[in-house]
């Protein structure tokens, strides 16, 4: 079965030197870019981060400091990156939790604009917990009925997962093939920022997730707490998280204002 599409949809899938959002770096970045027509292309970049890569990472994804040193960085190939996934919707395996927060940071970090205000995402990882709750090389193979080779490569992470959603729509009669619905299936609770220091209430208003003012809404916070601000902004938290909160503050100015 063919994606039902209204407009192209990148798959895509990274390996990085660790899972901290904030401060991890992308080594390989893959791009799989399905179109309305379903023709397909794709790119797929190793990128130097510009740090150690830990043995850790590299014993996962084979990639090593050796490998990347006379690679392009990540602000060298951010143009080009941004420019095949614009006007598109995302999707990949664990990509609400990680992959597009962290592309995100290295986005903004290469002076490059990103969100997500014009697009949807779908994460085929939160469908198949969803369904099977398995690994994404158990869920190739269960729906595929292949062996996923050279798994925890980008390359090849990214085409299973294409594959994946495909089958899930041929197996699940109650799965729409429609990129919306299956953005709304794969979300988890809905986010103000990828990573979920702020999310929003019932209200839909935001609200903190997180230290003395959790649960809080942000609106409220930064009015009564006026360092609390520049506290998050100074600190560890990532890019994105800082934007959604700079964004929050100028909307209740200009709110004052009008």
């Amino acid at each position: 079965m063919e994606l039902k599409l209204n407009r192209p949809i990148v798959f895509f899938d990274l390996e990085t030197t660790g899972v901290n959002i904030a401060v991890d770096r992308i080594v390989e970045i893959s791009i799989l870019k399905v179109y309305p027509n379903s023709n397909k292309e794709s790119r797929t970049w190793l990128v130097n981060p510009e740090m150690e890569i830990p043995k850790e990472a590299s014993d996962i994804h084979g990639i090593t400091n050796e490998r990347v040193v006379t690679e392009p960085t990540f602000k060298e190939l951010a143009k080009d990156i941004s420019r095949m996934i614009e006007g598109c919707d995302l999707a990949g395996f664990n990509s609400s939790r990680f992959d597009i927060p962290l592309l995100a940071e290295e986005l903004l970090r290469a002076d490059v604009d990103f969100d997500m205000k014009n697009r949807v995402s779908v994460d085929v990882q939160v469908i198949y917990h969803k369904k099977e709750q398995r690994t994404l090389s158990a869920a190739y193979e269960y729906y595929c009925g292949k062996t996923l080779l050279d798994a925890h490569s980008a390359e090849a992470d990214a085409n299973a997962t294409y594959e994946i959603l495909k089958a899930q729509l041929e197996k699940y009669e109650d799965l729409e093939n429609d990129v919306k619905f299956l953005h709304e299936y794969s979300s988890h609770k809905k986010r103000a920022d990828f990573a979920g220091f702020i999310m929003y209430d019932d209200d839909n208003d935001e609200v903190f997730t997180f230290g003395k003012y959790k649960g809080q809404k942000v609106e409220e916070i930064l009015e009564k707490d006026k360092g609390y601000y520049s506290w998050i902004q100074n600190a560890d938290f990532p890019l994105y998280t800082k934007k959604v909160l700079t964004a929050i503050k100028l909307r209740n100015f200009n709110n004052k204002l009008g």
